[in-house]
């Protein structure tokens, strides 16, 4: 009975659509009219969810942080969000054969750091520190954000620089510059590269456990300021990212009437372990002491990347969709979700969108009854149709219709969400969302239709 009853309805959906096209097609042409009943087969509406919704702050989990495609470094001091400071590992590999002639001796060596995109001011000034690694990176590995990098490192300091981040454009400020860190680097390391045994330097694998890499950590800022660096760090073919370049002479250098500077690079390629180690620091924030916590509700919530804070999304009731009308007693119809849109809207004062841009594109994802996170059906069916991109009036928008059709046919539980920061360990973007308790906040838009039986 069951099943006849869903084709039944089936059926009276289809011949509503055929008569539908049969009286568009021609204005004048009234066949089928007798057999449409005196009121309409479908009612559409729209309704507004607001009290239904509840929105708390809580720690991301861990991220990777393991051959990102943007590598970062600095620290970075908000009264807002607290302290975040972010290390940064590497190896450096040969690109040739490196042959330092006869009788070579190091003059200098240096590590070059480069990058074109600061998050943060760039009037406060970073500490950076570099030593060699002991412990060898592993690129096949997974390496998250609590790794311990200094603990891989040497206890020898082989260099230090104070800098400023500075960022650069051209007239037009069409193209931001690549800006250089040059930090000077202790000479015993040159002499170690460049008096190494050619067995030691015959491939990269073999000079990878003979020379594994250095460890650049960032000195954790007290004073509110700082900033976290975008670093170019791969090298390409159509720029150089970090690298580490000994300037030498040789025997037939010496031997020139005009000698030249010689130098030999290392450089990080997209086949270096290069890793990022990721603390944040809360104390004295304004969310702290509900962080993690469904007690009580803020009428703020804070986002940010590089594992961060995201935001646990309860949605009440949405199980109350499901139609009570029945047919042959035991079949319900259900209402049809035409657009459950999710908007969330950025506090542009509180979240300084001015000097600190929000994230390009948030994630709103599933939770399972395991506190598993998955993305809900509509991202499968179309990205851009699911959305999460940041739009002008800086609102997000999240098309979960499809999701929300799942749980009143009963195919979905309701288990809440999660909304984060999309690129979670390439960007320190972080910003602030207008919660459910503020009257312009979080707010769902579901159109529907009704079928009246």
């Amino acid at each position: 009975m069951k099943r006849n009853t869903k084709y039944n309805y089936q059926f009276l959906i289809g011949a509503v659509l055929i008569v539908f096209a049969i009286t568009s097609c021609d204005k004048e042409n009234n066949l089928g009219i007798e057999v449409l009943p005196k009121e309409d087969l479908i009612t559409v509406k729209s309704v507004v969810i607001k009290d239904d919704i509840s929105a708390f702050t809580f720690n991301e989990d861990l991220v990777n942080t393991d051959e990102s495609s943007i590598s970062l470094l600095g620290s970075f001091n908000d009264n807002l969000f607290g302290t975040s400071t972010i290390d940064f590992a590497a190896q450096f590999r040969l690109q040739f054969f490196p042959n330092f002639g006869e009788n070579p001796v190091a003059d200098s060596i240096k590590l070059i750091i480069r990058y074109r995109k600061v998050y943060g001011d760039t009037i406060t000034p970073q500490t950076f520190r570099v030593y060699e690694l002991e412990s060898a990176l592993d690129i096949d590995a997974q390496y998250k954000q609590d790794v311990d990098l200094k603990s891989l490192a040497s206890n020898q300091l082989l260099g230090e620089v104070n800098y400023t981040p500075n960022i650069v454009t051209d007239s037009l400020q069409t193209q931001i510059y690549q800006q250089i860190i040059s930090i000077p680097l202790d000479i015993s390391l040159a002499d170690k590269l460049v008096n190494a045994d050619s067995m030691q330097l015959i491939n990269n694998d073999v000079f990878l456990e003979f020379f594994k890499g250095l460890y650049i950590e960032t000195e954790k800022l007290t004073n509110s300021g700082g900033a976290i660096l975008s670093l170019d760090a791969i090298s390409t073919d159509s720029y150089l990212g970090t690298g580490l370049v000994i300037y030498y002479n040789n025997d037939e250098n010496r031997a020139e009437d005009v000698p030249d500077t010689l130098f030999m690079p290392f450089l990080v390629t997209e086949n270096s372990a290069r890793v990022n180690g990721i603390s944040h620091d809360y104390s004295g924030t304004p969310f702290v002491d509900n962080l993690n916590s469904e007690l009580v509700e803020d009428s703020l919530i804070y986002l940010q990347a590089t594992g961060g804070l995201r935001s646990r999304i309860l949605i009440d009731n949405l199980i109350g969709w499901k139609d009570s009308v029945t047919i042959s007693g035991n079949e319900s119809i259900p209402y049809a979700i035409n657009k459950a849109e999710l908007i969330f809207q950025v506090d542009t004062i509180a979240s300084d969108i001015h000097n600190f841009f929000p994230p390009t594109q948030l994630l709103f994802t599933v939770v399972d009854v395991d506190g598993n996170e998955f993305l809900p059906i509509d991202y499968v069916f179309n990205p851009d149709y699911y959305g999460g991109a940041l739009r002008p009036d800086y609102t997000y928008h999240f098309n979960i219709t499809q999701h929300l059709q799942e749980i009143i046919n009963g195919n979905s539980d309701n288990y809440g969400f999660f909304l984060t920061p999309a690129n979670k360990n390439n960007e320190a973007n972080r910003v602030v969302i207008k919660g459910s308790k503020s009257k312009t906040g979080i707010k769902l838009v579901v159109t529907y239709s009704k079928f009246n039986i």
